[in-house]
């Protein structure tokens, strides 16, 4: 039996190489999903939204590669907004998006965030399954058609954190 391959979080910004993948898979992801005009999904948002204080763009590296990853940036004083939640298309069905939606969820709270909200589009079961199973709450009607819905919102509250001492 082999070893696990050495995994480790990385804050980044938007110009670091190694997002290159990210943008690169999830805009042919939803282009292919929504349409050629879904590419400017991935220009919607200065390129600071995601900096911190305020944000934070994490990549989870596997032997250096980035295999996974996500962001957040401020939805409103107490709320953090998920988006760009990604795993590389050789790296799906391990459990990846998962531990990157914790370690947002508790980067998040780490810096006083109370409540996570995001979306995600009608034609992504899969991203509807993940933040399910995660424990978030739909805001929108889980037996309707998601096509008739639009995006679909959700909400997790994040645990208050006692700063250490």
């Amino acid at each position: 039996m082999s070893p696990a391959p050495a995994r480790e979080f990385r804050r980044v910004t938007l110009a670091d190489p190694l997002v290159e993948p990210l943008l690169r898979e999830l805009t042919h992801e939803y282009v292919t999903r929504y349409g050629p005009d879904a590419h400017q999904e991935m220009t919607r948002y200065p390129v600071d939204a995601f900096a911190e204080p305020h944000g934070v763009l994490l990549l989870l590296l596997e032997e250096g590669e980035p295999v996974a990853g996500g962001a957040y940036k401020r939805y409103d004083e107490h709320t953090a907004e998920v988006k760009r939640m990604w795993t590389h298309s050789a790296h799906r069905r391990r459990g990846l998006a998962r531990r990157v939606l914790a370690e947002l969820e508790r980067t998040a709270a780490a810096v006083g965030y109370r409540r996570v909200y995001l979306t995600t589009g009608p034609r992504q079961p899969e991203a509807k399954g993940l933040y399910l199973a995660a424990g978030y709450t739909p805001l929108f009607d889980v037996t309707a058609d998601p096509l008739t819905i639009g995006p679909l919102p959700f909400e997790k509250p994040l645990p208050a954190l006692v700063p250490a001492h």
